[in-house]
């Protein structure tokens, strides 16, 4: 499986960023810091990885917003527990938690209550997309760093 999501660039980054914020728990990162090893230009990766990963948060928003409650616990598994930790970020930081959504096991739970809680979808979009961003940034120049 790592040699076809590597034999496939960008494009694998892509729809793995995508897929690791909507319907399974996998990580990105290591698919980036990979490609950034075998030479592959920074800047299009990190807007690969941001851009499919922001994405993915949406479609988790939008299902949050108009999605049923079985969607909800069966395809994207959030359960009863990480719905309540990501209900109790937005009480405790508003939507500015938002920025936080690149984080594990709550990331994904905090883009879901955001759309359940109606939060406006322009600063949705600019919040996690700031934080997805700052991340792959970050892992992109620690990486490079390292090389």
């Amino acid at each position: 499986m790592e040699e076809l999501l590597l034999s496939h660039g960008i494009l694998a980054l892509f729809l793995l960023g995508f897929l690791a914020a909507t319907l399974m728990p996998l990580g990105s990162e290591w698919l980036l810091v990979a490609l950034l090893i075998k030479g592959y230009d920074p800047l299009p990766a990190v807007a690969a990885a941001t851009a499919g990963n922001t994405l993915g948060a949406c479609t988790t928003y939008w299902i949050g917003l108009w999605g049923a409650p079985m969607v909800i616990n069966k395809l994207l598994r959030i359960d009863a527990r990480q719905q309540a930790k990501a209900e109790a970020v937005y009480a405790r930081y508003g939507s500015w938690s938002l920025f936080f959504s690149w984080l594990p096991v709550v990331g994904d739970p905090l883009c879901l209550v955001g759309g359940i809680l109606r939060v406006r979808f322009v600063p949705f979009f600019i919040l996690v997309l700031s934080g997805k961003l700052s991340r792959y940034a970050l892992v992109s120049v620690a990486t490079l760093q390292a090389l």
